[in-house]
């Protein structure tokens, strides 16, 4: 076996590793060969979800087809083969993660819900004021919002442990954070949004030698390298199944028998429960007591499955292949001067994660360019804004890798970069930095007036062309196409030292005011606004609120549906939930500020 890249260590199970052909593993996945916006699908958004090979997609369908029926509760036959297929799987996991007792190993919804679980139970069970949490400085909202609320609710306090600008731990930090308040450490193994790999197996033995429990968030581990619970030394283990070529809405919470035994049960419902009365209700063992309700059967049984193929195929034989996409695509990417990768810890898994300064691009921007050429990446905070804080850029691209990807699906993301960055470079008309441009010549902040009667006329405007326009396509285009048009007023707010608008993954910038006129009338000052995003879409979307409401009465403002707007423009089509939630930050500013006024 070839020396592993980025000093990952090599996974090595005594076998003998057959030649790796990421080519036949690709016709397992029968959505790999499809299309995405006429061209060949390249699929790099791993991190969020790993696609599903027919042997989990066909064994689902004959769970539903030939087993289908509740599980733990009926004497019947057809009752008793989906419990024992369903039981089975727990086996699998049992053995796939070196568990020493399949009760130990509880079926989840997914990674956030076994952290739930955890912080709700052990929590409250557990922590009391002056005890402390620690959570790594580049974990997943899922691993720091849970501890936030346990520790509300108990007193205790969450403490960051510090990361380098590479991206790494600081374990020199963690060390002296230890002490006897320390009560849980929650830390990733694989960073999400950066692809570090952490020392889980010393991060736990620190802790253990001031008493505190470890909680590893495993889901970007799984699918790359063997897992085994018992080496690492952890107390608790969560995963997902769909990151695990398996389905969504399964996943699994591992944990020491004597601290699940001794924790209560973070739901009531049935087959959790040993006997029930009004007066007293005794539970059931484990892993009952933590599965309580019908779970999700065949999404248990696809995990299975989706174990099965792995394992069928082996981490030492697919290991240096991943490694060796990781260290070309880093390769191939550095031909780009304007880019830059945000996290380059010396050991990494497949993600590469990246802003575009030269020619200055939003992430969602790149995303969107992309697509355009069939490649899929995710862009965004991927759910880590304080790890983007940290690193002092709003969103980043993400390329994630799994086994079936190929050095062609990284020249195929190269070339479509290329493509994104050429073309931005010519809308923006210059080869220098956007930022030196809007440093010699900036704009005027422009309030615009209104562009309709109403908000409501102004809505028809826009509807009618979007429905003229047609397609996705030619819809998005055309909120570019605003955007350019959009004064560039970026630097000017920006310097004016106005908040950001909170819920953004770029940085939005929105500044109103009640248009200079003749006193207030019925339905208050009209309200005008000023603002202008790094992130081209954005500035479109600016462009769009500006015709909605810039000029318009605040009373109007306030009543005026905008929700019901977006869904006649099909504004779904083009932009991501994610990105709704920034569009929702920049109405409700101004309709915050048109209350104000209205007044």
């Amino acid at each position: 076996m070839k020396p592993p890249a980025n000093n990952v260590p090599a996974v090595t199970t005594g076998r003998v590793a057959k030649p790796f052909d990421p080519y036949r593993v690709r016709a397992d996945f029968p959505i790999l060969s499809t299309t995405a916006n006429g061209r060949p699908l390249v699929y790099l958004d791993n991190g969020a979800t790993t696609q599903k090979p027919s042997a989990v997609i066909d064994r689902i369908s004959h769970y539903y087809r030939e087993e289908n029926a509740n599980i733990h509760r009926g004497v019947y036959r057809l009752s008793q083969v989906a419990t024992a297929a369903y039981e089975e799987s727990r086996r699998k996991v049992q053995k796939f993660i070196n568990a020493p007792d399949e009760r130990e190993v509880i079926f989840t919804r997914g990674t956030t819900e076994g952290i739930n679980l955890v912080a709700a139970s052990w929590g409250r069970a557990n922590l009391k004021a002056g005890d402390e949490v620690l959570v790594s400085a580049m974990e997943h909202h899922s691993n720091i919002v849970p501890w936030q609320i346990a520790a509300e609710a108990t007193g205790a306090k969450v403490r960051v442990i510090p990361i380098n600008d590479d991206g790494e731990l600081l374990l020199d930090e963690l060390a002296r954070m230890l002490s006897g308040r320390t009560k849980l450490l929650a830390v990733n193994h694989v960073s999400n949004a950066l692809g570090t790999i952490n020392e889980v197996k010393t991060i736990c033995t620190m802790a253990h030698r001031v008493g505190a429990k470890v909680l590893v968030d495993g889901a970007q581990w799984v699918a790359h390298f063997p897992t085994d619970v018992r080496d690492i030394g952890c107390d608790f283990y969560a995963f997902s199944g769909h990151k695990l070529f398996g389905p969504t809405g399964i996943g699994v919470l591992w944990g020491r028998r004597e601290l699940l035994e001794a924790m209560p049960p973070f739901m009531g419902g049935g087959d959790m429960i040993e006997s029930v009365t009004f007066e007293k209700t005794t539970y059931a063992q484990l892993p009952n007591k933590f599965e309580a309700g019908t779970p999700d059967i065949a999404g248990a049984i696809g995990l299975g499955a989706a174990i099965d193929y792995l394992t069928s195929i082996g981490f030492e034989a697919f290991h240096d292949h991943e490694q060796e996409l990781l260290t070309y695509a880093s390769e191939r990417l550095r031909q780009f001067p304007g880019l830059r990768v945000i996290g380059t810890a010396k050991k990494k898994a497949g993600v590469i994660s990246f802003v575009i300064d030269d020619p200055p691009m939003g992430a969602l921007d790149v995303g969107l360019r992309l697509d355009r050429e069939g490649v899929a990446v995710r862009t965004g905070h991927h759910c880590c804004q304080p790890l983007m804080e940290r690193f002092k850029v709003p969103a980043t691209v993400r390329a994630s890798f799994a086994l079936y990807n190929t050095k062609e699906d990284v020249d195929a993301l190269v070339e479509a970069l290329g493509k994104a960055i050429d073309e931005a470079r010519v809308k923006q008309g210059r080869a220098k930095p956007q930022a030196a441009v809007r440093a010699a010549d900036p704009a005027p902040v422009e309030f615009p007036d209104a562009s309709a009667p109403s908000p409501d006329a102004a809505a028809d405007e826009l509807a009618e062309v979007f429905e003229m326009l047609g397609d996705r396509e030619a819809r998005s285009e055309y909120v570019l196409d605003m955007a350019r048009k959009l004064p560039d007023t970026f630097d000017v707010l920006k310097g004016m030292q106005i908040p950001r608008v909170p819920g953004c993954m770029s940085e939005v910038y929105l500044l109103p005011r009640a248009k200079p006129a003749d006193g207030n009338g019925a339905g208050g000052r009209p309200v005008q606004f000023a603002a202008d995003a790094n992130a081209e879409i954005v500035r479109g979307l600016i462009a769009i609120l500006q015709k909605l409401f810039s000029g318009q009465r605040a009373k109007d403002v306030l009543a005026f549906d905008v929700e019901d707007f977006f869904r006649r423009i099909h504004l779904e089509e083009f932009i991501s939930t994610q990105r709704r939630n920034g569009l929702a930050g920049m109405v409700g500013k101004i309709k915050a500020y048109a209350a104000e006024q209205a007044k």
